[in-house]
């Protein structure tokens, strides 16, 4: 059931940046315009906290520049190092740190918009729902995310349609998608 926005709703955001990174880059070989999607995702209503998930790995890639700019764009930053195991092997996952703060802070939203199109985010979403009363709404690019999480979602927001939110790489192009 589709929850009507209004200007009275408190509305907090949890971006799962590597979600979104990877599918900006793999469907379009492009970035995301953070400060645009926040706009869309709020669409006027009260923003009472947007919060960022992001996985450090090398300084020397210009990620803390990006990191920069998420706060200048009003996005509050959750960081962790990468975790390299013996044998090689990369794990940058922020999914249980992503589900406990939506959890504890519930109480401060009337809604709570997740951006990502992980599919492990579902019980999530039907706690939020369910368990706690909130309106929970999903973001992502509708190319890579879960049936199950859109079908979940009070309402679901394809960034495939939001032709402002991506950029295509500066080597590609300089037009936006």
């Amino acid at each position: 059931m589709a929850i009507i926005p209004n200007q009275d709703q408190r509305v907090g955001v949890f971006i799962d940046i590597q979600n979104l990174y990877h599918s900006a880059k793999n469907l379009y070989g492009g970035r995301v315009n953070y400060g645009e999607l926040l706009k869309q995702l709020v669409q006027g209503r009260h923003l009472v906290r947007a919060l960022a998930y992001v996985v450090k790995s090398d300084p020397a890639t210009g990620e803390e520049t990006f990191f920069e700019a998420l706060g200048k764009a009003g996005i509050e930053l959750r960081s962790k190092d990468i975790q390299i195991f013996p044998s090689g092997v990369k794990k940058a996952d922020w999914d249980v740190g992503i589900a406990v703060d939506a959890i504890r802070m519930a109480g401060l939203f009337d809604i709570i918009i997740l951006v990502s199109g992980d599919g492990d985010f579902l019980p999530l979403v039907n706690y939020l729902q369910w368990g706690l009363g909130r309106g929970v709404e999903v973001a992502a690019f509708g190319k890579t995310t879960s049936s199950r999480l859109r079908e979940a979602a009070d309402s679901f927001m394809d960034l495939d349609t939001l032709p402002r939110i991506v950029f295509k790489s500066v080597k590609a192009s300089s037009k936006r998608v």
